[in-house]
């Protein structure tokens, strides 16, 4: 495959190829994506089917079949809610932990414990007899999507050559798209599958975490990892692998340095908390909320129960949702062919717009024809619905859906980097968790009003983007320092002489790094 050129920072700059493993090895990855996505997408159906509702929610089955429901209320329940958020409540804890085995132990050994724990969930809730089984059943994947989401942009981040990272990493969150697609279809065929469709569908996660699991065996640890944990000499074998090419000096070299300097912070949750850490900490924070709060994992989560509450039956309304999880997907392969060519803030400021005008259409037509008690909106304003849904899904699906995961994953630097990327998944759980939880008795308090909520969130992260957020298309990850973080016009006050003083001393053992 063809070379590419990497640089880091003023140093030489060096080659290596797109190679056939490293492919392999980013598809396996990214079927932690796949776990995560099957599950947002499985959830919202499964809590759809009145067989389900019928042994674990009675009072939401009763409410759902009144005559004179509430169209926008029919679903609101917290033991329900909690069905879906536990694991989001979960997964936020375990990221912290998740974190320390990242850097103990490797992200291969991380992702192959987030396999096991998923697995074990799967088992409970397929399984479950009770509302017990079923909420401890979401911790344990929780804890499976903690452990798989610190561990696998990561790997994917550091595996990958600079000018094609954006792309790779992008993977994860086009696996993600995919899995919500695959659980939309899934849902869709075992809905009328009666009494254990539900079980069908919630079996079928256990499919992408055995194979992350049997697939990491076969996969190779990053070299940044091997490094970090003083195996230099592997590190340099597995560079070898990865860049198909037998000098690899240079880019040794580089992780050898950015590891020596890792090495001199013992602390590294202490040093996220110093002045020079704060930019890349504010921004992987702020990404996950607003990622959030963008209303996506609203829509995606529920995205049945929404179209039945605009009027399609509970088969339109998953063909629905199978509909807009196969824009997701497409929309995504959108963000891997750009996003090393336009840049990461082209693609988000875009999507605002894209995004802001669809949730206040949507908005506006629910506010002026679906009333609270009266009848749902006509075919031809339900369909008007569906089409904006797609068109909303499309802007965030190649901005910040893959965007949100990725420029965390490249902008901390080594001696932080596990500790400032748990901060960034435990951020997009507690937000997940919050909007799960909180999405349903919105929809009954707000009604329509929630549309335009999550509008005035697109306009303020819009802001944010244009005025906070820089560039980092193109930039090595050990240079995020010098090339982003000290040329931004805002962020450089934050970076003082202590990072310059660590990187002196390396550099006085590597004079072959300057």
């Amino acid at each position: 495959m063809p070379a590419v050129v990497m640089s880091h920072g003023d140093s030489p700059e060096f080659e290596g190829k797109i190679t056939f493993y490293v492919i392999i090895c980013v598809i396996i990855a990214a079927f932690g994506g796949l776990m995560f996505g099957y599950d947002i997408g499985i959830s919202g159906g499964v809590t759809a089917m009145d067989d389900f509702l019928k042994r674990f929610f009675p009072i939401v089955y009763e409410k759902k079949q009144h005559a004179l429901e509430n169209n926008y209320c029919k679903y609101d329940n917290q033991y329900l809610q909690l069905f879906t958020s536990s694991l989001y409540l979960a997964a936020l804890f375990a990221s912290f932990v998740a974190s320390m085995v990242c850097s103990k132990a490797g992200r291969k050994p991380t992702m192959q414990i987030a396999s096991l724990f998923f697995m074990a969930g799967v088992g409970l809730t397929a399984g479950g007899v009770n509302i017990e089984m079923l909420i401890v059943g979401r911790i344990l994947l929780g804890f499976g999507v903690g452990f798989g989401n610190q561990a696998v942009p990561l790997f994917l981040s550091e595996l990958a050559p600079a000018k094609i990272r954006g792309a790779l990493n992008i993977c994860f969150q086009l696996f993600i798209t995919i899995g919500i697609f695959i659980a939309n279809m899934v849902n869709w065929l075992t809905a009328n599958i009666h009494p254990y469709g539900w079980r069908l569908s919630l079996a079928g996660a256990g499919v992408p975490a055995f194979f992350l699991f049997f697939g990491s065996l076969v996969i190779c640890e990053t070299p940044t990892s091997l490094i970090e944990r003083h195996k230099v000499d592997e590190g340099k074998a597995v560079l070898k692998k990865i860049r198909g090419i037998d000098n690899v000096d240079a880019e040794l070299d580089s992780l050898v340095h950015a590891s020596e300097m890792a090495r001199q912070v013992t602390n590294p949750f202490g040093k996220l908390m110093k002045r020079s850490s704060r930019p890349p900490l504010v921004i992987a924070i702020m990404l996950q909320v607003f990622q959030q709060f963008t209303g996506i994992n609203a829509i995606m989560f529920y995205a049945p129960v929404l179209f039945q509450t605009v009027g399609y039956g509970n088969d339109a309304s998953l063909l629905s949702s199978v509909i807009t999880g196969l824009v997701n997907v497409f929309s995504t392969l959108v963000s891997i062919y750009v996003v090393d060519r336009a840049g990461r803030r082209v693609l988000l400021l875009e999507a605002c717009v894209q995004m802001f005008i669809t949730q206040g259409v949507i908005g506006a037509i629910l506010l002026a024809n679906l009333k609270a008690t009266e009848s749902t909106l006509v075919s031809k304003e339900a369909l008007v619905v569906v089409i904006l849904v797609c068109v909303f899904v499309m802007g965030f699906a190649w901005s910040w859906g893959p965007l949100g995961w990725l420029i965390p994953s490249e902008t901390f630097p080594l001696e932080t980097r596990t500790a400032g990327f748990a901060f960034a998944v435990s951020s997009n759980m507690l937000f997940t968790f919050i909007i799960a939880q909180a999405f349903l008795s919105l929809l009954c308090h707000l009604q329509a009003g929630i549309f335009f909520f999550f509008a005035g969130w697109i306009f303020v992260m819009g802001l944010f983007a244009l005025f906070l957020l820089p560039e980092t298309k193109g930039v090595p990850v050990d240079a995020m320092h010098e090339r982003v973080w000290k040329q931004h016009w805002f962020w450089k006050r934050y970076m003082d002489e202590e990072v310059d003083t660590q990187s002196k001393t390396i550099q006085e053992k590597h004079p072959h790094l300057t």
